[in-house]
């Protein structure tokens, strides 16, 4: 009977963990996708967007175009104008610093102990945590250099039933929040920036060969 009874408290065990692990927890779609409305005062012209996720590329978590996306959806709702045709110079994405820390961790036995029942009322199994430092380089359309300015990040997304995001989304989660932090915070740099930066993008003319999709391509997607 006792052995019986180990068995029996493993399967309990490995069934919940399955279900952290497979995604018995909160969607992580809505906060990867959500960038918050904050325009700046006076945007800046349409321009070609790039990115380099720098030790994020490496991470475990985000995905190869999640930096271009993140980029791309702040540009989008709160720096530049929109476009069917001419862009006026460059804004690039550069991560130059990141890390990632599970936090927690040594509650684990604890849990397993009480059949991770802490885990439902709201104790993490767990918290991934990601630091970054980014920059945005704007550069006019013969690729000079206009201004470059730097933020920092922290995102954090617990591994837990119903209270949290499973294991498979969390360690993404953390990194775009993360990322999202820090552009959040570049932000009011390039807003009170851009008074100088909108003349100097419009004065070096378009790009020649600009790669924004007309708004038939964007239609089609």
């Amino acid at each position: 009977m006792p052995i019986m009874k180990i068995k029996l408290h493993f399967i309990y065990i490995s069934l919940l963990i399955t279900g952290l692990v497979a995604g018995g927890c909160r969607s992580a779609k809505v906060p990867l996708t959500a960038t918050p409305f904050a325009p700046l005062r006076e945007r800046l012209p349409a321009v070609e967007v790039a990115a380099d996720p720098g030790p994020m590329g490496t991470s475990d978590g985000m995905l190869p175009e999640d930096p271009l996306r993140l980029l791309n959806d702040e540009l989008q709702r709160n720096v530049a104008e929109p476009t069917d045709s001419a862009t006026y110079g460059y804004v690039r994405l550069v991560v130059t610093h990141a890390s990632t820390r599970r936090l927690q961790r040594g509650l684990q036995a604890l849990q397993m102990a009480l059949l991770l029942t802490p885990t439902f009322l709201g104790v993490p199994l767990e918290t991934y945590q990601t630091d970054v430092t980014a920059e945005v380089q704007v550069s006019d359309a013969q690729g000079r250099l206009l201004g470059t300015y730097a933020g920092t990040g922290r995102g954090r997304a617990r591994v837990a039933m119903y209270y949290g995001y499973a294991q498979k989304n969390a360690p993404r989660l953390a990194d775009v929040l993360a990322l999202r932090q820090a552009l959040a915070r570049i932000r009011p740099q390039l807003d009170t920036a851009a008074a100088r930066l909108k003349p100097l993008l419009l004065a070096h003319g378009p790009v020649d060969n600009p790669t924004l999709p007309t708004t038939a391509a964007r239609a089609r997607r």
